[in-house]
């Protein structure tokens, strides 16, 4: 295993102190060192993609330009990915700087807050993978390899779910037979750590008070989904016990009829591990289109393929009424922000979106939405509708450094 040379790393007196941050998803691992100051600054960022494919490659970009690069990753068939990464880490200077990590963890269940990683904290990690397996095993396999190289390095789990822990009751009891409530099967949520980080910036941009008030998050991006927040606490969100519940996403059903695992079973012979490998890989975009999971290839198609223009009135026709349905949890709306990688770059989809929601106050000013400008409603319009770059590893960074109470605000 060769590992690519740093390029352009800054010498370790450059830097007071800095922090790793590791997302880790089920096909690629996201990565970026922060410098320790009064804002998070980044100074590194890097993915590893196509992880079980042909055509591993690993891609970073430094504080300018010229300290980017890639490198193809040659790992035997099924063997991870994650001893190359940490190896590559450390060949680069500023690793002797890192002071901690953060881990973007999808499932915490209970955890109401950003926790440092002891090995209780592991092992019941362990227990919950069952909950999520596309995201928790290998998330589980960074925390543990970085334990093992670096047992020095304090390493902090943010939980995704931690957000919704605001959540009422009302909002997290599923309607089966109680005793679940009672395991812990409950209505979660996820994507609290973009959505925590966009009320930040939400207050940053428009004051406090716009933060405090009704606010609609939309996270859409190969995930999907929205959060209704009052107060800065989450009082509802589209997904659920896990991330496979709510919007149409990219490859993932959101809601479907439970009845259709019993019919598919009786039909089709369908197993559990069947039907959970559909919903959540095979369905969405992907499955409506039969073309694609990416938007953008949809809207290329979309007016000579059927398949592209369904998969996409599908998505913007769910997402109204998830809107509709959080303006009644809130009793109305003063701020709607889109972000993810589709809310923040494809104005096409925010309009057919919020066609029809004048009567909730939401007007687009199409020329702003075209520019994909910061706030995109009308002057006119009740309701301030903002597009937000999202930033979770930037979010992590903060959480890391508030807990172990280093210079990081």
């Amino acid at each position: 295993m060769t590992v690519q040379p740093a390029k352009g790393s800054k010498s370790t007196s450059d830097m007071a102190g800095l922090v790793l941050t590791i997302n880790g998803g089920s096909s690629s691992i996201k990565f970026a060192l922060y410098q320790l100051s009064e804002t998070p600054k980044q100074i590194l960022s890097g993915k590893i993609d196509r992880i079980g494919l042909d055509g591993t490659n690993l891609a970073f970009k430094g504080a300018t330009k010229d300290q980017a690069g890639h490198c193809r990753i040659e790992i035997p068939d099924h063997n991870s990915p994650i001893p190359f990464l940490i190896d590559w880490l450390e060949a680069r200077d500023e690793f002797s700087s890192v002071k901690a990590i953060g881990h973007r963890v999808v499932h915490g269940m209970k955890h109401t807050e950003q926790e440092l990683v002891t090995p209780e904290l592991l092992k019941e990690l362990h227990r919950l993978e069952p909950y999520d397996p596309d995201h928790l095993p290998r998330e589980i396999e960074l925390i543990a390899a970085f334990r093992e190289r670096h047992p020095e390095l304090p390493q902090v789990a943010c939980f995704d779910t931690a957000f919704h822990s605001t959540m009422p009751r009302v909002a997290r009891i599923l309607p089966i037979p109680r005793r679940y409530f009672e395991r812990g099967i409950q209505r979660y949520g996820f994507h609290g750590i973009s959505y925590a980080y966009l009320l930040e910036e939400l207050a940053r941009v428009a004051g406090a008070k716009s933060a405090r008030g009704r606010v609609i998050l939309a996270h859409l991006g190969n995930g999907a989904s929205l959060a209704a927040v009052h107060d800065g606490k989450s009082m509802d969100t589209s997904m659920g016990f896990t991330p496979t519940a709510g919007l149409v996403m990219s490859s993932r059903s959101g809601d479907l009829d439970p009845g259709l695992v019993w019919y598919l079973a009786q039909s089709e012979q369908m197993n559990a591990e069947q039907f959970n490998q559909m919903v959540n890989h095979q369905s969405g975009l992907l499955g409506v289109s039969e073309i694609s999971s990416d938007m953008r290839d949809l809207l290329a198609k979309e007016t000579e393929d059927v398949r592209a223009a369904d998969a996409i009135a599908l998505f913007c026709y769910q997402i109204k009424k998830w809107i509709g349905a959080f303006a009644a949890v809130l009793g109305g709306v003063d701020t709607l922000v889109f972000a993810g990688g589709i809310g923040e770059n494809v104005p096409l989809v925010r309009t057919r979106i919020c066609e029809g929601l004048g009567f909730l106050g939401i007007e687009l000013n199409e020329t702003r939405n075209a520019e994909n400008a910061t706030l995109i409603s009308t002057e006119a319009g009740r309701v301030a509708v903002r597009v937000i770059h999202t930033d979770e590893e930037v979010m992590i960074a903060r959480s890391v450094g508030r807990l172990l109470k280093l210079n990081v605000t």
